[in-house]
């Protein structure tokens, strides 16, 4: 048996395969639900093991990641803000991520307010008083950090699971001293 042996982030897009060519019979979509059993299994198992604050964290981490990523790979990250949140609202409509909307932007100071609606990770939740989307708070910031070249911080103040019907994010760029 090989055991992967590493001391960096190995994650690269290509890593995601040739999924047309891999799923000939089965396509490119997989259920909702399915999406949902690894991820809340997995966020349970982290859960207990490290904690419910580090894993937080740690899906914020991968959400980071996989936005950055994202946003390389499936966007034109040269148009200007108003093209890329044009193209990010598709991308993710396409993907059947969610439905993105801006409810405040302020480019000067890089703050926004935006909804995801039909959110592939929590819209039809019981209600559990919490918000739970740690991960998309991660692939938001990833999102515009590969747009802007600038950290961000994503919160996410209202969630399906809170008893709303949409995801709030209060976003920011992170200033830095330097």
């Amino acid at each position: 048996m090989f055991k992967e042996k590493r001391d960096y982030d190995k994650f690269s897009w290509k890593d995601l395969g040739d999924l047309e060519k891999g799923r000939p019979n089965l396509g490119l979509y997989a259920p909702v639900l399915v999406y949902r059993l690894l991820q809340y299994t997995l966020r349970d198992v982290l859960i207990t093991e490290f904690g419910v604050d580090k894993t937080n964290e740690i899906l914020i981490r991968a959400g980071r990641l996989a936005g950055a990523e994202f946003s390389k790979n499936m966007l034109d990250l040269e148009v200007s803000f108003n093209e890329f949140v044009a193209q990010l609202q598709t991308a993710l409509r396409e993907q059947a991520i969610g439905v993105l909307r801006i409810e405040k932007a302020d480019l000067e100071n890089m703050q926004f307010t935006l909804t995801i609606a039909e959110d592939l990770d929590c819209s039809g939740l019981p209600f559990t008083d919490e918000v739970v989307c740690h991960y998309d708070e991660g692939f938001i910031a990833g999102v515009l950090e590969a747009y802007t070249g600038k950290p961000f911080e994503a919160k996410e103040i209202d969630c399906w699971a809170s008893g709303d019907r949409v995801c709030r994010f209060d976003v920011k760029e992170v200033k830095t001293d330097k």
